[in-house]
């Protein structure tokens, strides 16, 4: 891991509070692992009990059972960090429906469309909506996770794109709102390989190829550390709101034709 940490703590400063949503796997586990590390007292929050239960005992670290799309439970979540903690130094909007792909837009369910909305934008939502407040008492931040998949597309994933796209947009739309006391921010990974941060059970997938790395103008595919990077350095950095950082290796700067 790099220099980063949070803002400008030193062995004698008291200790930066974090929730991170969607914490019981993937890119979130790795967040709120790496924000434990780097000396935050951090919230792992899921809507999968076992597997969030587990995470945040690895990280010896609090924890929370909430589904980001309901508000009551996002509302509870809330006053518990209110409860726990003076304020709140950090929330990253991580929680998602993460994958990408839905039925072509004619024989889209309406209800599938809500579904990723409701998770994936709403959550983010209704999460700052409630943390607000306690961000505003330590002039703290909120990164939301959005993805490359706001800026690029492949065929049928029309919901997805859409609710990363609104991200983004939500981002630097309540960082005008929330300034200066609270700084929004946004990551937008490309192509993690989150292998090393599965939850027990979930499936493996392929292998990845050598041409899976090559592609990338960086050389290899991402990995949920280098998104944890990305957090800290917006945690920290003073002057920067109303970003979408891109942490994508490059993919999304090459030009790509069949020849």
């Amino acid at each position: 891991m790099g220099l980063w940490g949070p803002k400008t703590m030193t062995q004698s400063d008291v200790r930066y509070t974090a929730v991170v949503t969607g914490a019981a796997r993937g890119i979130g586990r790795c967040v709120a692992t790496t924000l434990a590390r780097h000396g935050y007292e951090v919230m792992f929050v899921d809507r999968d009990g076992p597997a969030v239960r587990q995470a945040a005992a690895e990280a010896d670290a609090p924890h929370r059972v909430a589904d980001v799309g309901e508000e009551s439970g996002v509302a509870a979540v809330m006053e518990d960090v209110g409860l726990r903690w003076d304020g709140l130094d950090l929330l990253v909007n991580n929680a998602a429906i993460a994958d990408p792909f839905n039925a072509p837009l004619e024989d889209l369910p309406w209800a599938d469309w809500q579904k990723r909305l409701q998770t994936n934008l709403s959550g983010a939502m209704l999460c700052s909506k409630h943390a607000l407040p306690l961000l505003r008492r330590r002039r703290g931040s909120i990164v939301n996770m959005a993805s490359t998949r706001a800026l690029q597309s492949e065929p049928h994933s029309e919901a997805y794109a859409a609710s990363k796209a609104g991200l983004v947009g939500f981002t630097h739309a309540l960082a005008v709102s929330a300034g200066p006391q609270v700084r929004v921010n946004a990551v937008s990974p490309g192509w993690i390989d989150t292998g090393d941060w599965r939850a027990e059970g979930d499936p493996v997938g392929e292998p990845l190829a050598d041409s899976d790395h090559v592609q990338h103008p960086a050389g290899r595919v991402g990995r949920p550390e280098d998104v944890a990077e990305a957090v800290l350095y917006l945690a920290g950095s003073g002057f920067v709101t109303g970003a979408n950082l891109v942490v994508d290796g490059g993919m999304t700067r090459r030009m790509i034709y069949e020849e």
